[in-house]
């Protein structure tokens, strides 16, 4: 049975590594939902405190409305209530109603919602269309802060008001701004650290009140982002620090090589490490054959097995 909002909201609070698994294709570019289910299988079985599926990550934006309710179906199944379950949407404001009223449907706890299509709103624009996805299905929505997306602190608190609001997630990156949100709810809503490759920035964003967050290094490096977790909680900064500095700081200038690596380098991570998860898909660029080299010898310098 899926978590009641105030439930999930609880669950985020008490802090939380969410783990972002892809959305596999075949080399045809086909969804391959045999390899999405073992994929979330092994993403479960490392211990992570909930999923995105068929996120950012999981190229939500390149799924057809069928291919994604079969991927955040088969997710659902094999999580079988193990943890909470939060599948993407988004698009225009009717659209992110229905797939809301769906993810609830097919047993989903929550869902995170991207921002909406195409157009920059003013602040009563947003507030109206995350009130409206938010009141689409009695599970939990978590609003995600990114792109044309960008919330006054007073709109996120009076979003906080909302009976199924379950978190805010921020892609952003403005210290200032989340500590702003953070004292204007007053610590009753979870903040979540949503940027790319979340590791490099949670030590700052933490210190504002982001104490869940997401990795989609957790498909291919899953024993790697539990200890750098662990170790964040731990207030361990000579462990942190070392992880930052062998790995996810060299990883996050790879990632601006290119736009769109921060998912190709994902899948190119995965098929490097022996579980290949298929291509990306348009308008996604694949990883380069030269970065795949300096991302082969970054993953066997912090000791993780890789293929040649």
């Amino acid at each position: 049975m899926a978590l009641t909002p105030a439930e999930l909201r609880a669950h985020l609070l008490r802090g939380a590594l969410l783990a972002f698994p892809v959305t596999p294709f075949t080399p045809e570019g086909e969804l391959d939902l045999p390899r999405l289910r073992d994929q979330v299988q092994y993403v479960l079985s490392h211990g992570p405190d909930g999923l995105f599926i068929c996120g950012g990550t999981g190229e939500f934006f390149s799924l057809t409305a069928a291919e994604w309710r079969a991927a955040v179906g088969a997710a659902v199944e094999e999580v079988g209530g193990a943890v909470p379950v939060l599948a993407g949407c988004g698009y225009g404001t009717a659209m992110a109603r229905e797939y809301a009223a769906e993810a609830a449907a097919l047993g989903c706890d929550g869902v995170l919602v991207l921002p909406p299509y195409l157009l920059a709103a003013e602040q009563e624009g947003l507030y109206a269309h995350y009130a409206a996805v938010a009141a689409a299905a009695p599970i939990g929505a978590v609003i995600y802060q990114r792109d044309n997306a960008v919330f006054a602190p007073a709109t996120v608190a009076r979003l906080a008001q909302l009976p199924t609001l379950a978190g805010f997630k921020d892609g952003l990156g403005e210290v200032e701004r989340l500590q702003r949100i953070a004292l204007l709810t007053e610590g009753r809503l979870p903040l979540l650290n949503g940027l790319p490759t979340a590791e490099a920035s949670q030590l700052a964003l933490g210190a504002v009140g982001a104490v869940s967050y997401s990795s989609a290094v957790f498909n291919f490096m899953p024993s790697v982002a539990m200890r750098f977790y662990r170790a964040w909680r731990a207030g361990d900064r000579a462990a942190t620090g070392a992880l930052l500095f062998s790995f996810f700081c060299p990883f996050c200038e790879l990632r601006e090589r290119r736009r769109g690596y921060a998912v190709s380098l994902i899948k190119a991570g995965l098929t490097v490490c022996g579980r290949p998860c298929g291509p990306v898909r348009p308008p996604l660029v694949e990883v380069l054959p030269e970065h795949l080299e300096e991302l082969r010898a970054m993953l066997r310098g912090i000791g993780v097995e890789v293929r040649a």
